[in-house]
């Protein structure tokens, strides 16, 4: 996994371009501090907003929903949180 930092909506685009576009797409969430990755959830995303923040700037927001279930035990480890 590359240690990588992505802040703005052009630094998404080029880290999905090399990815078939019908690929699924996930967010993962890490472990609290001393759990197992087993703690780790999986959600789908479920919308893109653009809103302001509470500094007046705007904002590409990547919003979930209701967790899938528990992250897959690989993807944990692929992203070192166990």
């Amino acid at each position: 996994m590359a240690d990588t930092t992505i802040a703005t909506v052009g630094e998404l685009i080029a880290a999905l371009d090399q990815y078939d576009p019908a690929t699924s797409v996930r967010l993962a969430t890490p472990p609290d501090i001393g759990a197992s990755v087993c703690d780790s959830l999986e959600y789908p995303l479920a919308q893109v907003l653009f809103a302001q923040d509470d500094t007046s700037q705007p904002v590409v927001w990547l919003c979930v929903v209701d967790h899938m279930g528990y992250l897959p035990e690989p993807v944990g480890a692929a992203l070192g949180w166990s």
